[in-house]
């Protein structure tokens, strides 16, 4: 247990990841406004894409392309370019993500005026039972 607790604090950036990565678990899951909520996802995503850069940092690595073909390969000369692919991807994936959250939340709130979840829960409930009193009175 003791070799584990020195073993993050020779990583700090894996303590970072997890630090941001629970807070941005923490703002999504506490927060009813829907934008906190959106800044809880894009912390948590951030957080990863931190992950896979920090992963992928290798000392006296270089780019991995193969000058020579005669010379034999050395493969721990060489930069794994399979984060750096995971990271662009998981950049669009955010701002993808991102956008879309954002276009909903402008729907949201040019339909029921609110961003809280709570009141909007609140309105679809009492337009539910008006419903069902329209449809009881026919």
């Amino acid at each position: 247990m003791v070799d584990a607790f020195f073993a993050v604090f020779q990583r700090p950036n894996f303590l970072a990841f997890v630090i941001i990565f629970l807070w941005g678990f923490y703002v999504m899951v506490t927060r009813y406004n829907l934008i906190k909520k959106l800044i809880g996802m894009y912390l948590v995503q951030t957080s990863v894409i931190f992950f896979l850069v920090s992963i992928s940092a290798k000392k006296d690595a270089t780019v991995p392309v193969l000058l020579s073909t005669t010379d034999p390969v050395q493969a721990a000369s060489y930069a794994n370019p399979l984060p750096h692919v995971l990271t662009l991807t998981a950049i669009v994936v955010s701002v993808a993500t991102l956008g879309v959250g954002l276009a909903l939340c402008a729907a949201i709130y040019r339909k029921y005026g609110s961003l809280d979840e709570q009141e909007i829960l609140e309105k679809i409930d009492g337009s539910l039972d008006e419903q069902e009193i329209l449809e009881k009175i026919e």
